[in-house]
């Protein structure tokens, strides 16, 4: 324990888990037909080649299955991260200490969400296939490595989105407490969290377009070796403006509701379990 810290001040491992897991097995079930829409928008081949509106649980047990413990994962390392980093609350470095937790805690909770993420995707626009069958083409074709495909261009997305959220969402649960002195409500905590998610997900939308190119591209082709940059200027060249953004009304929809959910159902899991 560090010194001058009660054990009341410190995160609580088991909660952090539950509160984390649950929050986020709530949110990519309750949302998943939005996510589905969205990674047909962004699929080389078009919405409707992709499977239009039809089968949009499409790819819903890979989610399932990695839900939990990716959303776990990242709150877990996100409450010690700021445990460890703790500044004083009134110090220009608390949006800086959100920034750094937020970011250790995508890039921990990327090593589950990105085979679940690139199994997920491919049954989505590919809705005739099981995810069981796609999961094991992946090991046979590709190997293990094919399951962490995309990896670094969802790093890449992630810690920009988080860098936003997160400072964002405390920043403006703290400016509500001020208000109304007293610390905020789970509605007020997941109205917050569905302003800073949207935002987010508007300003790191051509991020999220070249991470589902890569996952979705065909093996051995120059999008699939996970170079973002590259994925962003042929999506530009053939799509312009319009490509990059792809997807973006859905994903900020799904975002904002997601937002409001996930950082809520979270908050409120904390206080009931502590």
């Amino acid at each position: 324990m560090a010194p001058g810290v009660s054990p009341a001040d410190q995160p609580g491992f088991g909660a952090s888990l539950l509160a984390g897991g649950v929050a986020g097995v709530s949110v990519d079930l309750i949302l998943f037909p939005l996510d589905t829409i969205k990674t047909r928008l962004q699929s080389p081949q078009g919405f409707k080649k992709a499977g239009g509106f039809r089968g949009i649980y499409a790819g819903v047990p890979s989610a399932a299955v990695g839900s939990f413990p990716n959303a776990a994962a990242f709150f877990i390392t996100y409450e010690h991260a700021k445990f460890l980093l703790r500044t004083d609350s009134s110090s220009y470095l608390v949006p800086i200490t959100h920034m750094l937790a937020a970011s250790a805690g995508e890039v921990v909770a990327c090593l589950i969400r990105v085979p679940s993420e690139v199994v997920k995707q491919r049954a989505q626009v590919s809705a005739a296939s099981g995810t069981f069958q796609i999961f094991s083409n992946i090991l046979y074709q590709e190997g293990i490595q094919g399951l962490y495909r995309g990896y670094k261009s969802t790093v890449l997305r992630e810690i920009p989105f988080s860098l936003v959220q997160f400072p964002l969402w405390e920043s403006l649960k703290a400016l509500w407490s001020r208000k109304q002195d007293h610390v905020v409500d789970s509605w007020q905590s997941a109205a917050c969290g569905a302003f800073a998610g949207g935002f987010a997900a508007v300003v790191t939308t051509p991020l999220d377009v070249a991470k589902t190119r890569i996952m979705l591209a065909k093996a051995g082709s120059d999008t699939a070796s996970g170079n973002v940059l590259s994925a962003l200027l042929e999506v530009w060249k053939t799509q312009g403006i319009s490509g990059l953004f792809a997807g973006v009304f859905p994903r900020m929809a799904a975002i904002s509701a997601g937002g409001f959910i996930f950082l809520g159902a979270y908050d409120q899991t904390r206080r009931l379990l502590s």
